[in-house]
């Protein structure tokens, strides 16, 4: 392999294996401690150790091997790869930090009271993990291998499965924890899907606007030297008036939105104008791969 191809695989890899550290951080050091839950074959570790002591290490890499042989042999080793990788670094970022906490060098938070703010970290740490294991192309085993299979042979929605296991796990959960906690487990898992959309759709956001005027050509052209913003013109004709005129599309950081509309409305006050979020904007003049 050459040096730009290791190159290449170590900046995926990498990743996936410090989502799955920060993961597997959360999980002991403010879901287990606080009696929370958690979906998923996850899920499933959790109530192995409240009901048997299991060390969340050992039943994570059990219920994960057959699960990844299994998707191995339906879905091909190409997808099963980076789920791979997940499910070891997984495995071991469990089992070290085990280590780290039954030699003392690290004390969960552990909470009588105050439930709140440990559904709000384990949300932000368990979504943080999650959110980079996804976007470097990579999982960490359990529900969502099942998920493919059943979307491969079965043609189910992933989404719908993954979410059918969630709540039959979370539902025998409540054999196991008070109900109380159940309903502090929904705020992480809230946290957690918030995080992980963040993460997946670019931490820069920034704002497009589409703006239908007839005078699109002047609006451009005072953007482009005020700002030093691109602007492209798109022809377009009113289905009602059937006039033909000319949409401008232009791409603005956050903090650049009050000076493109006083552009906008000082040269066209009656200028149609639409603003939507956009996450994730690469190019001259936002973010450069």
């Amino acid at each position: 392999m050459s040096s730009s191809k290791l190159f290449i695989q170590l900046k995926l890899v990498l990743p996936i294996i410090l989502g799955s550290a920060v993961y597997a951080f959360g999980l002991l050091y403010f879901i287990i401690p606080n009696q929370l839950m958690e979906g998923g074959v996850t899920g499933v570790t959790v109530l192995l150790n409240y009901a048997f002591s299991i060390p969340p290490s050992l039943s994570t890499l059990v219920l994960n091997i057959p699960l990844f042989l299994l998707g191995w042999k339906i879905l091909g080793g190409r997808q099963m790869i980076y789920t791979g990788v997940g499910i070891a670094s997984l495995t071991f970022f469990l089992w070290f930090i085990e280590k780290l906490i039954d030699a003392g060098w690290i004390t969960p938070f552990q909470t009588e009271r105050d439930y709140i703010l440990a559904s709000l970290y384990a949300g932000v740490t368990l979504g943080a993990g999650l959110g980079v294991v996804f976007r470097f192309g990579g999982t960490t085993g359990g529900s969502d291998i099942i998920a493919r299979i059943c979307n491969r042979r079965f043609g189910w929605s992933m989404g719908r499965v993954i979410l059918v296991i969630d709540i039959i796990i979370i539902g025998a959960s409540l054999f196991f924890i008070p109900r109380e906690r159940i309903l502090y487990t929904f705020v992480a898992v809230f946290i957690a899907s918030r995080v992980i959309d963040f993460i997946q759709e670019g931490a820069y956001a920034a704002k497009a606007f589409t703006i239908i005027s007839d005078h699109a050509q002047e609006i451009a052209d005072q953007i482009t030297v005020e700002m030093e913003r691109g602007v492209t013109l798109i022809p377009a004709i009113g289905a009602y008036s059937k006039q033909a005129k000319h949409m401008a599309y232009c791409v603005v950081g956050r903090q650049e939105i009050r000076r493109l509309h006083d552009i906008v409305k000082s040269v066209d006050p009656r200028a149609f104008v639409i603003i939507s979020d956009v996450h994730d904007v690469h190019g001259e003049g936002f973010k450069e791969e």
